[in-house]
């Protein structure tokens, strides 16, 4: 393997790292996507070229962490790149209700994840119906009528968009691996402390150094039934 400290823009170099990008572990790419960000152009070519290979499947972390990269390059050709190919992002926004989920990937793009937490809430309340928009939290009943599409859709955008760290699936999973115990998941994504809930916001961590499934928030002050209803929707069988 290339080793990814000692990138020097050779070109059988950059061949061996446009396959490792593509086909290596997540700790490899992990370490090549800072060095190839570092060669100029050569890197947002590389990146460019990734990101068409892997168009049509389903959407990664590193597929978000690429387009975050290239949407903050100062360059036109790569802005040309993203509005040809990828206007609205790396995530397909599909909802079986006509909701609009582009609102909810620019703020994760911008992993301004305090407003994208609010949002996703109200994307919630809009699945849920008129009765739940006007009172902006959900009955633990109404989950169970989400079209997985667009559940999915959300969670997709919440995984892609923070490196695979949050997102319902992700907080999921973490529960089944404590087996279903709910004070255990509390305190593993910084929710609770000892007998002492977060308190919202400023308790809440709002960038990628907090816990694995910190984010997205569900109000535990109600109970577990809503969280549980999500964790039980068919949308993670699928």
């Amino acid at each position: 393997m290339t080793d990814p400290m000692t990138l020097s823009g050779n070109a059988n170099e950059l061949d061996a790292v446009r396959v490792q990008l593509i086909d290596g572990s997540e700790r490899v790419q992990q370490q090549l996507l800072p060095q190839i960000t570092g060669l100029g152009e050569a890197g947002d070519d590389i990146f460019m070229e990734f990101l068409l290979k892997r168009s049509g499947n389903p959407p990664k972390w590193i597929d978000g962490k690429v387009y975050q990269i290239l949407r903050t390059a100062n360059s036109e050709r790569v802005k040309a790149f993203l509005q040809t190919h990828f206007p609205q992002g790396v995530v397909p926004l599909l909802s079986e209700v006509g909701i609009d989920y582009q609102p909810l990937q620019e703020l994760l793009v911008n992993q301004d994840f305090e407003a994208a937490d609010r949002l996703t809430m109200q994307k919630m309340c809009e699945l849920a119906g008129e009765a739940a928009i006007q009172r902006k939290w959900l009955y633990f009943t109404e989950v169970d009528s989400f079209p997985v599409t667009d559940l999915q859709t959300i969670n997709n955008l919440w995984v892609v968009y923070s490196e695979g760290k949050f997102g319902f699936s992700v907080q999921r999973e973490l529960w089944l691996g404590l087996g279903k115990n709910w004070d255990n998941l509390w305190a593993k994504i910084g929710w609770k402390n000892g007998n002492n809930w977060t308190r919202y916001p400023n308790g809440f961590t709002w960038d990628l150094t907090a816990p694995k499934g910190h984010l997205p928030l569900s109000n535990q002050l109600r109970g577990v039934r809503v969280i549980a209803a999500l964790f039980a929707h068919p949308a993670w069988d699928k």
